[in-house]
């Protein structure tokens, strides 16, 4: 059976927050430093900017100094393009100022962001509104329109794409718009190139993945499966694998769903990475359903069991310039190890 053993934290599970949380919130200010430590200067001319998303469109008149990412991976990017936000929101890991270890560099001395947490009822628009944002980031998100407006009465919003599912805005466009508003454009381009150069060199030193058929999955509430517009499966794509030809005719436009028993064969792939709260005890659980025991990915254990409440799984979820060669540089060995379908191969996680 599939060997897989990985250290773990103390920290919140974030199986479930994996999936789809409503929205979190954070906040920021007006024209101070505080948060803005090791902030390199806008280009010239970058301002004003304006921006579109679900929700119209958004102008940025100046170069913002306060802000607050209600987008639940947004954090990343500003940090990556030289901004501290003055706040952050909660998603994975339980991290000082909602910053993982991939990202605590990018802090640069910066005081750490106050952290906002999702009540179930949206962002925490009081809370918001006493950091005083100049500028609130929700692209990785949910927002709903009277949770914008509501917003908006603080600062510009800059929301989720309207052509994207909720949760479904790829890095890169992420990373670029980040780059828009806060007046870092070409940076941002860099950035990603930057980022897809440490994919594709992975994906050239394996070309067993080219053309490989793999998919991400979590046991939730059943079988969660993550769709082509998941940045988890973009990661996937990125390295040369090949999603299930049929996985957005049975999810729909929604950036993941959980499958039916009767599509168990979509889980049938050459590597399947799993998204597990416990590596050993849903490991058992997952091979004694015959209706994924039974299947070639689970009987030559060609699977890459990742807990989520360790660094490197919430890495894998957050999918940012930061989080990105983090992820790669683990995770690309252990889908070598199984895509061989060779049971000897241990597929062994890293320590962190």
């Amino acid at each position: 059976m599939f060997r897989l053993f990985q250290r773990t934290r103390l920290t919140a599970v974030a199986a479930s927050a994996l999936l789809m949380f409503s929205v979190a919130a954070c906040g920021s200010g007006d024209g101070d430093s505080e948060g803005t430590a090791g902030n390199s200067p806008a280009g010239k001319g970058a301002f004003p900017v304006t921006l579109a998303h679900k929700y119209g469109s958004t102008t940025v008149k100046s170069e913002p100094r306060r802000v607050v990412t209600v987008g639940l991976s947004d954090q990343d990017a500003v940090l990556a393009l030289g901004t501290v936000p003055v706040g952050t929101t909660e998603w994975l890991g339980g991290y000082p100022g909602a910053v993982g270890p991939w990202a605590e560099d990018a802090l640069g001395g910066g005081k750490t962001p106050t952290v906002l947490k999702d009540t179930g009822t949206g962002p925490q628009v009081e809370k918001i509104a006493s950091l005083r944002p100049d500028l609130i980031l929700a692209l990785y998100s949910g927002l709903t329109k009277d949770q914008y407006r509501s917003l908006s009465k603080i600062a510009p919003v800059v929301a989720q794409p309207k052509d994207a599912p909720d949760y479904g805005i790829s890095w890169q466009d992420q990373t670029k718009t980040v780059g828009s508003a806060l007046g870092k454009a070409d940076e941002a381009a860099a950035l990603v190139s930057k980022t897809e150069k440490h994919i594709t060199e992975a994906a050239a030193a394996h070309p067993e993945f080219k053309g490989a058929s793999a998919v991400m999955a979590t046991p939730y509430e059943g079988t969660f499966v993550y769709g082509t517009s998941d940045n988890r499966s973009r990661l996937l794509n990125g390295l040369g694998f090949a999603l299930p030809a049929d996985l957005d005719k049975v999810i729909g436009d929604a950036f993941g769903a959980n499958i039916s028993k009767e599509r168990t064969d979509l889980l049938d792939t050459d590597a399947i990475v799993w998204l597990v709260t416990d590596v050993a005890k849903d490991g058992k659980k997952l091979h004694a359903d015959p209706l994924y025991g039974d299947l070639r990915v689970a009987k030559e254990e060609r699977e890459v069991l990742v807990g989520t409440n360790s660094d490197f799984g919430n890495a894998i979820s957050f999918v940012s310039p930061l989080s990105l060669p983090y992820t790669v540089d683990r995770l690309a060995p252990l889908l070598a190890a199984a895509v061989d379908g060779k049971t000897a191969t241990e597929v062994t996680a890293p320590a962190s």
